[in-house]
């Protein structure tokens, strides 16, 4: 069966057991593909990547409110009122 591989390096799942650091280290700075039985089982990840991922999720988030939004009616309000 064949998968799909987002990552330019893989290593086994024996390999990341062995010696984890080494493992995130020889992705560079990109994601490693972690395999069973030559299968993808889930994507190692260094932590900067990772934040760079969730902030990147979360403006995606916030531009699809403000799309959303785009088209309602402004209602203008100043501090003191609150």
């Amino acid at each position: 069966m064949a998968h799909h591989i987002f990552a330019e390096t893989t290593a086994s799942v024996s390999e990341l057991k062995k010696n984890p650091m080494a493992t995130v280290a020889a992705g560079e700075g990109a994601p490693v593909a972690i395999l069973n039985r030559n299968a993808p089982a889930f994507y190692c990840v260094p932590s900067k990547v990772y934040e760079a991922m969730l902030e990147r999720l979360e403006d995606m988030e916030l531009n699809a409110i403000a799309d959303a939004r785009a088209g309602q009616r402004v209602t203008k309000v100043k501090l003191d009122d609150l």
